[in-house]
């Protein structure tokens, strides 16, 4: 296998699929309240799990030697994101999950919004500075959607995928056995 660099490895097709898909959750999310609450527990019940993979395959580069972090979403864009998705899932936010950080097993209560919010504001972040026409912006935005999928937006979509199977493949199911 020939050696590449870290600027080529951030054009590969993996990273480009990555950039597509995340550019895709991204759109939508953003009007993700023009849908009814089915059409979007099933969109994001397909593609989260896409993103995971996605992310789980992004190469390692290294950031350039001056990247700080650079982010684009702000406080105030995460709360419109957050605010917009809860008015969509009204009484489906709420879900259980389990925190493997820690030797605690009980269940934790979390928000199908929250998370998703999360994984907007990483993911769009990655899409704003990929758009940058400059190798280096490319190569700091594949390393820290990397980054972020191990530590941040890769567990929270990990804590979504059984709350959103169940909520969109089985809404016969009584919704008081889910919450």
């Amino acid at each position: 296998m020939k050696n590449t660099s870290d600027s080529d490895t951030a054009s590969s097709t993996s990273v480009i699929d990555m950039f597509t898909v995340a550019n895709e959750f991204c759109i939508f999310t953003e009007k993700a309240e023009k849908y009814n609450p089915e059409e979007v527990l099933q969109y994001y019940a397909k593609i989260c799990p896409l993103l995971y993979l996605k992310g789980a395959i992004l190469p390692e580069v290294e950031a350039d030697e001056d990247y700080f972090g650079e982010r684009f979403v702000n406080e105030d864009q995460w709360e419109s994101i957050y605010n917009s998705l809860l008015s969509v899932f009204r009484g489906k936010d709420e879900f259980y999950t389990l925190s493997y950080e820690n030797a605690d097993t009980n269940p934790l209560k979390a928000s199908l919004s929250e998370h998703l919010a999360d994984v907007y504001q990483d993911l769009k972040d990655f899409v704003l500075l990929y758009q940058k026409n400059l190798a280096y912006a490319k190569q700091n935005a594949v390393y820290e959607c990397r980054t972020l999928f191990i530590s941040h937006w890769g567990p929270r979509i990990a804590a979504l995928l059984p709350a959103l199977h169940v909520i969109a493949f089985r809404p016969e199911q009584d919704d008081e056995l889910l919450y």
